[in-house]
């Protein structure tokens, strides 16, 4: 008589998305304690610059000085709180989840590779070579990507005001995500004049996050094989 027994392997623990929280929170403390022009400094010192990077020589001299560094470097470094915070949370709504499932390493070479791609992707849309770009928007941006092609089914809480009252409702993560990745593509099109956020990184960061979901999708199916004992 065969009995089946559950399996007694623990999930893994969720440690990138703290790790990459805690990160971004203790470099933001670190740069707000310095005056404002050291702050500056610091941004054109470690952000992203479009100089350098137009063509396949440049390429190799920004390898070679590690130049090219700063489309990981500029994740870390945020604005104001409001940039900072903004970020934060949806790196908790939809990191968690996501990591849980796609496994830490996975998780964590999403966010610094979807991050640098999206760096890229708005240095080469903003064709400035002395502007600068920092924030983690891109990497988050790709995150949600990555959370709609594991969870394309499932539903997010979202407050709607509703007259005097705010109404808490759920509704499909595919058309929220949608919506959401809509509006970036519109504001990226509308341009600069919509505020200074790169948009280009944001739809970059997304797509890259849909594609590499699907790219590991069946090591993703593997790893939750081996958890459940199979």
């Amino acid at each position: 008589m065969f009995v089946s027994l559950p399996s007694r392997r623990k999930p893994s623990p969720r440690w990138a998305t703290p790790l990459l929280f805690a990160a971004l929170w203790l470099a933001f403390l670190w740069s707000l304690g310095r005056p404002d022009e050291a702050r500056h400094a610091l941004w054109l010192a470690w952000g992203a610059l479009g100089r350098g990077l137009g063509g396949g020589v440049a390429w190799l001299a920004a390898l070679q000085d590690g130049s090219v560094s700063r489309l990981f470097t500029a994740l870390f470094l945020h604005a104001d709180w409001a940039h900072l915070l903004g970020n934060l949370v949806f790196l908790l709504i939809f990191g968690l989840p996501a990591e849980r499932t796609m496994g830490a390493w996975r998780f964590l070479l999403l966010f610094l590779l979807g991050g640098a791609v999206a760096n890229l992707a708005a240095v080469m849309a903003i064709g400035n070579p002395d502007q600068v770009v920092i924030g983690a928007s891109g990497a988050v941006s790709a995150v949600i990507g990555a959370y709609l092609a594991l969870f394309p089914s499932a539903r997010l809480g979202v407050v709607l005001p509703l007259g005097l009252f705010l109404e808490f409702v759920r509704a499909p993560a595919f058309l929220l995500i949608g919506i959401w990745a809509a509006l970036q593509v519109l504001f990226a099109y509308i341009g600069p004049a919509f505020g200074a956020v790169a948009w280009a990184a944001h739809v970059a960061g997304f797509l890259f996050g849909v594609v590499f979901a699907l790219a590991v999708r069946a090591g993703i199916a593997r790893r939750l094989r081996r958890q459940r004992g199979y």
